[in-house]
């Protein structure tokens, strides 16, 4: 009898595995869902939107953009570790916001243990810009008019505790100055807000790009490891005595538990999807590169991300 009971369970397990290699062969039989936490217009938006046309041309079924903004872009990857089935037809932009976040304040996930990580996709060039008409010509400008007003001078970032407003504070902390943050929901919000007056600067990924160009704004300080091709006069933090470079990448990730064979499905796709010549214009459009990692790599990457968000978000507390 227990022969018997160990063939039929060895049976009935063989077969689950096979259920689930066939259904992983079969991956996409209908659309799948991509959740963007950021307002539509922005940045990630726009890209993941061409990202994810072209990935669905791969994959044989559409992938239908979900915008979910909130909580400096982890309410919409929490609701989908919470809610959504390991199958792969929900996944989720993932950012520096989702590792960090945890250690701030209390969230619904874990980022060690709650998702599934399936690939980088780019990083961003961040700066600080005021409207062309602004009286801060320079950084020089722009930190001076700090020190003679402590907290009048304004910027706005996506969120209170968003990567870029807690990278402010560490410039303020550097330079001893201080600044009156406003936060908002994104980066369209940004740009409103500098060029109707309301706020003096914005600290921000390069949606101000073509507004730079424009005329509109004045680019003060970018953020990366060098200087850029496309405003090569413009100093970095390093280049004006703060030693910090952050460029924040960001990737795609599912529920915890996903079948590896999908998710290699998944990061096929849209691995050929960042290649393409649309996407790679779209990049040199807004001065940013791509960060580029497999399942494997972006699994080992995120865990030593989350390790560094918890150590610098120490530090920061410590140093208040």
């Amino acid at each position: 009898m227990r022969k018997f009971i160990r063939m039929a369970v060895a049976a009935v397990l063989s077969l689950a595995a096979l259920a689930v290699e066939a259904n992983a062969e079969e991956f996409p039989t209908r659309p799948i869902t991509l959740v963007i936490p950021w307002q539509a217009g922005g940045i990630p938006d726009t890209q993941y939107r061409l990202l994810a046309d072209i990935a669905s041309q791969e994959l044989g079924q559409p992938i239908v953009v979900e915008n979910k903004p909130g909580g400096v872009g982890t309410l919409g990857p929490a609701s989908m570790a919470a809610n959504a089935k390991p199958d792969g037809y929900t996944i989720s932009y993932v950012g520096t916001g989702v590792y960090r976040t945890p250690f701030l304040l209390k969230t619904t996930y874990d980022p060690r243990t709650d998702f599934t990580y399936i690939g980088g996709v780019g990083q961003y060039l961040f700066g600080v810009v005021v409207r062309a008409d602004s009286p801060l010509k320079s950084w020089e400008d722009f930190v001076n008019y700090a020190k003679e007003n402590p907290g009048k001078l304004t910027y706005t970032t996506f969120g209170v505790n968003s990567p870029l407003h807690l990278a402010m504070e560490q410039i303020s902390a550097t330079l001893g100055i201080k600044l009156k943050h406003i936060p908002s929901r994104g980066n369209a919000e940004n740009n409103a807000a500098v060029l109707g007056g309301h706020v003096m600067a914005s600290a921000d990924g390069s949606a101000w790009a073509p507004l730079v160009e424009s005329g509109d704004f004045r680019l003060l300080v970018t953020w990366g490891e060098n200087r850029t091709k496309r405003w090569p006069d413009v100093p970095t933090l390093k280049e004006v005595g703060v030693d910090m470079v952050e460029t924040m990448p960001y990737g795609l990730a599912g529920p915890a538990g996903m079948d590896p064979a999908v998710v290699d499905c998944i990061y096929a796709a849209f691995d050929k999807a960042i290649h393409d010549p649309r996407h790679l214009a779209m990049l040199e459009k807004f001065d940013m590169t791509l960060f580029e990692k497999n399942p494997a790599e972006f699994q080992k990457w995120s865990m030593e991300e989350i390790d560094r968000q918890e150590q610098l978000v120490k530090s920061f507390a410590e140093k208040q």
